[in-house]
């Protein structure tokens, strides 16, 4: 090998080395992987241009191929279509265009161009970006004033690392601050806890999920219940069925109070009528018309009165001197004495029967002399 063949080598060499290089690129997005070379100036129908790739399997796929003047692509089934030269091959460019990047575009790429016995490579790290996909947010625990919940976030699909940040969105759609007492899990930073809640706490929280290629957020609304609302509410449920029960009762109450004190009233009348008929029970029988028969008659009521009123004052001084005596009690004692009353009377009747043959004779002689 000459001198000369030697030294094109490490030029070669040195500028392949300045060539790796690496490309970020955002699937649905094209990418251009650029590829120079001057070996179209040895022998152009000799020339032979190659991509390869290697995925992240460490599999080697031919992507496209120049070789006898003709383009060979197509040769990847994921890539039939989106691939193709980016510019003029013979001219020094052999850059290769891929349309519409997928993630299974993402590997590393190899331009190889071979002349007349000659080699050049270009190595190209491709990274197909994908953004995060909509993240879903939900949150977790009972939102009421004192207690304590947790948000969560998160992005099913995305390149790695997908970055999460919560933010308070106040009603013009800006970022604000968020309630005190907020912390982030470090150990998942898609979930933030919120304690000790009070009605400021109360919003819209928004989530977003971001990494290289873009960003994605969703938005949940917290609403702190108030403990007080719930106190008052039954409170007041017990107030409206409790004051109808109190005026019911003291209604009953009440009613029951004016029917014992007319019973009361009504039961004492009635024992005093009870005694005093016990007089009329004696009566002086029609026909009589003797002046001594009046005068023991009368002598005779006489007697009934007062024993009748001893009667009457010893069962008023009884009754006086027992309060606790109940009505039955009463009515039981009255009707004893009524029944002992007549027994007097009827010997007070006999001493008086037994007097008036005494005195017939001598009306009868009155009637007689006149």
């Amino acid at each position: 090998m000459s001198a000369f063949s030697i030294l094109f080598l490490a030029f070669c060499s040195a500028w392949m080395s300045q060539a790796q290089t690496e490309f970020k690129r955002v699937a649905e997005a094209n990418v251009t992987l650029p590829c120079y070379h001057r070996l179209y100036l040895l022998e152009p129908k000799s020339l032979d241009i190659e991509w390869l790739l290697k995925d992240s399997k460490d599999e080697s796929k031919v992507v496209i191929n120049y070789a006898g003047g003709k383009v060979y692509n197509n040769l990847i089934e994921e890539q039939k279509g989106r691939v193709s030269f980016a510019s003029n091959l013979l001219a020094g460019d052999a850059s290769l265009k891929i349309s519409l990047l997928q993630s299974s575009d993402a590997g590393l790429y190899t331009c190889k161009v071979k002349n007349a016995g000659q080699y050049e490579w270009t190595y190209i790290t491709l990274k197909v970006l994908e953004r995060p996909s909509k993240p879903k947010c939900w949150k977790e625990g009972e939102p009421s004033e004192g207690k304590e919940i947790s948000l969560q976030c998160n992005s099913v699909s995305g390149t790695t690392p997908i970055i999460y940040k919560w933010d308070r969105i106040d009603e013009e759609g800006k970022a604000g601050l968020m309630p005190p007492l907020t912390h982030i899990n470090f150990s998942n930073p898609a979930q933030i806890l919120m304690k000790n809640l009070t009605r400021t706490s109360t919003g819209l929280y928004q989530c977003t999920a971001s990494n290289e290629a873009g960003q994605e957020s969703c938005i949940v609304e917290v609403t702190v219940q108030y403990a007080q609302n719930f106190g008052v509410v039954a409170g007041a449920v017990c107030g409206a069925l409790g004051v109808p029960s109190l005026v019911f009762l003291a209604v009953w109450l009440t009613i029951k109070r004016k029917e014992k004190k007319k019973y009361e009233e009504e039961e004492t009348p009635n024992e005093i009528r009870e005694d005093a008929e016990a007089p009329k029970a004696r009566l002086v029988k029609p026909g009589s018309s003797s002046s001594g028969s009046r005068s023991s008659h009368s002598g005779s009521s006489s007697t009934r009165s007062t024993a009748n009123s001893a009667s009457r004052s010893q069962q008023t001084l009884s009754t006086e001197a027992t309060p606790h005596v109940t009505p039955m009690q009463r009515s039981q004692a009255e009707r004893e004495n009524r029944e002992m009353e007549p027994k007097k009377i009827n010997h007070t009747n006999l001493i008086n029967t037994e007097a008036i043959p005494t005195m017939l004779p001598a009306q009868s002689r009155a009637f007689q002399t006149v």
